[in-house]
């Protein structure tokens, strides 16, 4: 099997004819969408089928996860214009404004409009548009018990749980490890809260990434030979205020920017 690991080597193989059967304009406007995942090569007609056969297209994980994150967005927007906002609003605690929503995400203002586009004076990143977004679509608006469980114990959240703890936990464990700066960062830049020493845990805080969704990280320090460890919490009404994949995503998202800021602070 060939591998063709950029556009030009894709497009080296097609006949240059640029005929439009394959309905692009170009033969090297069909490679770059068969690169970046638009396209399959099997598109191009002229194309015999012992040929399609040696071949093998290379697209970089980056690339396919921009894509699809791009078409998530389009749907979510598309459902948010679809949403009274008004109604939304007390069922999200946040206050609508006759044009916009104004949203609480770590203590920071976002504001989303009918179009489902979102501003903040703060950089929206995927991480936080799409659970954002999501928040204000699937919410129902259920209270928060106070009741902490793991990712393991929400519905559906045990196929998710090793991806959890591989994506969230243990690299936020290990941040924590390092940089001891770390929770008084939450609580100054992001308005957590120092919590009980919840599940006997050394330190504790509360986050709150959406009016209903808080979130509780309880870390162990290393005692003698046992290492430190790390658990994050969900009140359990997270499952009925926003899907599991959103809940994922905003963990995960939350890490990344904590290692950017460690990294760019010098933690």
């Amino acid at each position: 099997m060939i591998q063709l690991k950029n556009a030009i080597e894709i497009f080296k193989i097609l006949p240059g004819t640029n005929c439009r059967d394959c309905r692009v304009p170009s033969c090297l406007a069909f490679a770059a969408a068969v690169f970046n995942g638009d396209k399959r090569l099997d598109g191009c007609p002229h194309l015999e089928r012992a040929a399609l056969n040696l071949f093998e297209i290379q697209i970089s994980e980056s690339r396919t996860l921009a894509r699809e994150e791009q078409h998530l967005m389009a749907d979510l927007r598309r459902k948010v214009a679809l949403t009274d906002l008004v109604v939304a609003a007390e069922r999200v605690d946040a206050s609508f404004n006759g044009k916009t929503l104004k949203i609480k995400m770590l203590g920071k203002d976002f504001h989303l409009d009918t179009y489902g586009n979102l501003t903040s004076e703060c950089h929206v990143h995927g991480w936080v548009a799409v659970p954002l977004l999501d928040y204000v679509i699937s919410c129902s608006g259920k209270p928060i018990s106070g009741n902490w469980v793991s990712m393991r114990e929400i519905k559906d959240g045990a196929a998710w749980a090793p991806l959890f703890a591989q994506r969230a936990e243990k690299p936020l464990r290990r941040l924590a490890d390092t940089h001891t700066d770390l929770f008084e960062l939450m609580i100054h830049i992001f308005s957590a809260k120092p919590a009980p020493r919840a599940f006997d845990s050394d330190i504790a805080v509360i986050l709150r990434p959406l009016p209903r969704i808080p979130i509780l990280i309880c870390y162990w320090k290393p005692d003698g030979a046992m290492e430190s460890s790390l658990n994050v919490f969900f009140d359990d009404s997270a499952q009925f205020n926003l899907t599991i994949d959103s809940l994922y995503r905003l963990c995960a998202g939350l890490v990344v920017m904590f290692e950017k800021i460690a990294i760019t602070h010098g933690m």
